[in-house]
């Protein structure tokens, strides 16, 4: 097909038809990109996946018997998790939409109210179709819509009671923000002092102790209960555990089994999370330190390449991950990406952008082992190429 040819038909497509060879180009030129911020595991190819179980010898005995409906490995899983977070027990769970809903309406159960308080941005009010409502029969209140956590006032003066606080930690719509340790512990207290347990949405909470400065026991006996995630920090195949007191788990265990999350057999998910907790948790605050660096070098890069209102939220991340806003047309700022990618291997921004108002774009970086390689100076010349091809596709403001 001639180049004249391609161009009336992605002229005659509809905006759905582009943007989905726009993501199937991203998603190809991620695959095939030199050079990249982060690799996600679901992002690599089955062999690929199948080789992070590689020497997992080395963190459980293989010659242990399978697992079947949550035993063996599972419940070694779930006792190193428990450990690590300070607490008495923990829960495996196939996803973090159903361990959440388990412990939230068991705290609802022994305190007596269905009211969780909540923030507008956090994970159960923007990706799960009303499922703490529609499923569990519980009522969602928000604390604030701001971009940050709750503050202590806030949850001291809700006009309404609750009896269960949720903190998603860190908050990641709002830019994977976090409150300072002092804050933290006052909103606790405050929600303590309005007779209401607090339960942690802690799926990101493994790169949250460089910015809290507490280490993970400390943070997660700071609550009731935890929910964390084994497949978005720490690369696993999926699933998530409940950590709380031991009463509270062996009752979600139930629940985990009425809402059909008692698998069969779960082994290779179990054992690709103790992966992940032995060599892809320690190097998270070696990520979290570098993202800083990159984080920088993409602000200066931005003001030398004088793209008018780039932002980078937060200025200095509180983990591995970050927003950078731009006034520019989303689909543009995707392109530009893209093409760069495709005509220099290099993939600055491998995410999509989206568009959160009228001629603005926005788009989330990770920074992982991939990203430890780039320099401030390999970040600022990337910016430089990708502003160029920006500015060729027009779209600003």
């Amino acid at each position: 097909m001639s180049d004249t040819a391609e161009e009336t038909e992605r002229d005659q497509a509809s905006p759905q038809e582009r943007r989905a060879r726009l993501r199937e180009r991203r998603l190809a030129a991620h695959r095939g990109a030199r050079r990249v911020l982060a690799r996600p595991g679901f992002t690599t190819s089955l062999r690929e996946r199948l080789a992070l179980l590689d020497d997992v010898g080395d963190v459980y005995d293989l010659d242990e018997p399978s697992d079947l409906y949550g035993n063996g490995v599972v419940e070694a899983l779930e006792e190193k998790v428990a450990a690590l977070l300070g607490l008495e027990a923990a829960a495996f769970f196939p996803t973090g939409t159903m361990a959440q809903q388990v412990a939230l309406r068991c705290w609802a159960g022994r305190t007596g109210s269905p009211v969780v308080a909540l923030h507008a941005l956090s994970h159960p009010e923007m990706h799960e179709r009303h499922a703490l409502s529609q499923v569990s029969g519980l009522r969602p209140v928000r604390v604030t819509d701001a971009h940050r956590l709750p503050t202590a006032d806030e949850v001291r003066d809700l006009d309404e009671p609750f009896g269960t606080l949720m903190l998603e930690l860190p908050l990641r719509e709002a830019g994977f923000v976090l409150p300072t340790w002092q804050e933290l512990t006052e909103v606790v207290e405050a929600a303590r002092e309005r007779d209401a347990v607090v339960h942690l949405d802690g799926a990101r909470i493994w790169e949250s102790t460089v910015h809290l400065g507490r280490p993970l026991d400390e943070i997660g006996g700071l609550t009731d209960s935890v929910y964390v995630s084994f497949y978005k920090s720490l690369k696993g195949y999926g699933g998530a555990a409940l950590a709380g007191p031991r009463a509270l788990v062996d009752e979600a265990k139930a629940w985990r089994h009425r809402y059909g999350g008692t698998v069969f057999q779960q082994f290779p998910t179990a054992l690709s999370a103790l992966a992940g907790l032995e060599r892809e948790l320690p190097r998270l605050p070696a990520y979290v330190a570098h993202a800083r660096v990159v984080a920088a070098a993409l602000r200066e890069g931005f003001a030398a390449a004088g793209v008018p209102w780039a932002r980078v939220h937060p200025e200095v991340p509180h983990t591995h991950e970050f927003q950078v806003w731009l006034a520019h047309d989303a689909d543009a700022a995707t392109e530009a990406a893209v093409r760069q990618a495709e005509e220099t291997g290099v993939l600055l921004f491998s995410r999509a952008w989206e568009a959160p108002g009228p001629g603005l774009a926005l788009t989330e970086v990770s920074v992982e082992a991939a990203g430890l390689e780039w320099t401030a100076g390999d970040v600022r010349e990337a910016v430089a190429g990708f502003a160029a091809r920006l500015s060729e596709g027009g779209g600003g403001r």
